[in-house]
């Protein structure tokens, strides 16, 4: 059932989570990065177990 909202409704609408949480995603998304390519390249072990049995050497 659609309705018209009242101009206070319309004043309390807030915008910007879609930009929040891609924004949150992406700066994960760079620090998981970041310790994949340290493990590899910088890192004396140079090796990486990933969860479900995935190894790099």
């Amino acid at each position: 059932m659609k309705r018209m909202l009242k101009e206070e409704e319309l004043k309390s609408i807030n915008g910007g989570e879609g930009i929040t949480i891609a924004s949150i995603l992406a700066v994960m998304a760079i620090g998981f990065c970041a310790v994949v390519i340290y493990r590899f390249f910088l890192s004396n072990k140079g090796s990486m177990n990933l969860p479900g049995g995935f190894t790099f050497n």
